[in-house]
């Protein structure tokens, strides 16, 4: 079974790099910090100078990152019902996803990590360069909370896309949720803060919700993502390719 495991994971992150999306969405997100962290920290007040705070404040357009990554991991496979030659090749369906789930997090805690360190450098180097770089050393916590956070958004887009088996659905789903619906919903009720992405910011910004821990966040979004596994994986093991 573990060997099994092993080359169904190894199969799937060949499939996953040899995607030119995949490549393109890792590159682009690592991109992406350093652009937007070095915006927001020439545009921080000289008294603001927390390097995670500012990295922080990037990460509601980097999850756009990870979200596209874990759509990708599930979705490309039904275009061309390419699906058909995967399951002919490890027709055990519970080890296929268990292979797809390995190798997305092997992809995306890769990027998460390196965007996340690329963007909180790049603050320090811009604060340094005005003279604002802070004395005390950066709490790595909200940074690490953050691309913990990444990867955690990230799986619960490959649970929805494993779901709905489509590329577009999932992605306009949770992109819709994170960027429209969850803002737009938090500005009139309280109750939006059990939403996954609203929950799941505590891991990095941790006083943003007086309300809940950063533990109680991250245990709601893992909520999420256990409730939509559970769904896709039911749903895969018993549905036609």
């Amino acid at each position: 079974m573990i060997r099994a495991l092993r080359n169904a994971t190894a199969a799937e992150l060949i499939k996953l790099w040899s995607l030119p999306a995949v490549v393109a969405t890792s590159l682009g997100t690592i991109v992406a910090s350093v652009t937007l962290a070095a915006a927001l920290a020439m545009s921080a007040p000289p008294e603001s100078n927390d390097v995670s705070l500012i990295t922080a404040q990037a990460i509601v357009f980097l999850q756009i990152g990870p979200i596209l990554l874990g759509v990708l991991a599930a979705s490309t496979e039904y275009e061309g019902r390419q699906i058909v030659t995967t399951l002919t090749a490890t027709p055990n369906r519970s080890l296929l996803l268990a292979g797809k789930a390995i190798a997305y997090l092997g992809v995306v805690v890769t990027v998460s990590v390196a965007a996340v360190s690329a963007g909180a450098a790049t603050v320090w180097i811009v604060l340094d360069a005005h003279g604002t770089a802070p004395a005390r050393p950066v709490d790595l916590g909200p940074l690490t909370g953050a691309a913990i956070y990444l990867v955690l958004i990230g799986l619960l887009a490959l649970a929805a896309a494993v779901l709905m088996r489509s590329l577009i659905g999932p992605l306009v789903t949770m992109l819709a949720l994170v960027l429209i619906v969850s803002p737009l919903l938090a500005g009139y009720t309280e109750h939006a803060r059990v939403l996954p992405d609203r929950a799941g910011r505590l891991l990095y910004l941790p006083d943003s919700d007086p309300g809940l821990t950063p533990g109680t966040g991250a245990l709601i979004l893992l909520a999420w993502i256990a409730a939509t596994a559970l769904a896709a994986v039911g749903a895969f093991t018993r549905r036609d390719a």
